[in-house]
């Protein structure tokens, strides 16, 4: 069995950092990606447009039935997006999302001979959502290894560092400016820093700005 993994991308910050940590640490990397009819479909434009430029295998996984089962603001125009209040959560939250991403791509991986499984879900800036956290992947893993019968292993570069410490994994693999200008994180479907103004942006230009100045204060 071949040192491979598969890295579950969406062309955002975060599943870009993963994809370019991944192929500093496999000898080979593929890609999948999922369309559930997303708000915005330039996300899988451009996780296929990453792929294409480093010559990264990409599948793109229909998933549409998660959008019947799960009406949430990623999924639908109509629907405020909002972080949550009171104990609630976000208006982006995508009940399963992150349980079917994680049994599909293990799928696809072992039909590829593939056991290593890379996500970037993160713990530290994760909005509360419950299928982001530490607990749930590594029950996942367990799971996914007993439901197969394979030796899975899923790999969480970002689980325990914050989004200014995300910005510095992607400077030290020599990648901070292309994952600024080629990535879409933002919920309004706007390229690079964004709109500025939704949850995802300020998130993310926040820990932009924590790193630069960081590493400004070190020169």
């Amino acid at each position: 069995m071949s040192k491979a993994a598969l890295v579950v991308f969406s062309g955002g910050q975060d599943s870009t950092t993963c994809l370019f940590w991944a192929m500093q640490h496999f000898d080979k990397v593929e890609a999948i990606t999922f369309n559930y009819n997303q708000r915005h479909k330039q996300e899988i434009e451009c996780a296929t447009t990453i792929a294409n430029e480093f010559k990264i295998p990409h599948m793109v996984l229909d998933m549409s039935l998660l959008n019947q089962l799960a009406p949430n603001a990623l999924t639908r125009s109509d629907i405020e997006i909002k972080a949550g209040e009171n104990g609630q959560l976000p208006t982006t939250f995508v009940d399963g999302r992150n349980l079917l991403f994680l049994s599909f791509a293990a799928v696809a991986a072992k039909q590829k001979q593939i056991r290593h499984i890379v996500t970037g879900v993160c713990e530290t800036d994760f909005s509360g959502y419950p299928d982001c956290r530490d607990v749930f992947v590594k029950s996942m893993n367990v799971t996914l290894n007993l439901a197969m019968d394979y030796p899975f292993v899923i790999h969480t570069p970002l689980m325990w560092i914050d989004k200014a410490d995300t910005w510095a994994l992607a400077d030290s693999l020599g990648k901070l400016e292309y994952i600024r200008q080629n990535t879409l994180t933002c919920y309004n479907g706007i390229m690079g820093d964004g709109c500025g103004e939704c949850p995802a942006c300020k998130l993310r230009n926040a820990g932009l700005k924590k790193y630069l100045e960081t590493k400004a204060g070190k020169q």
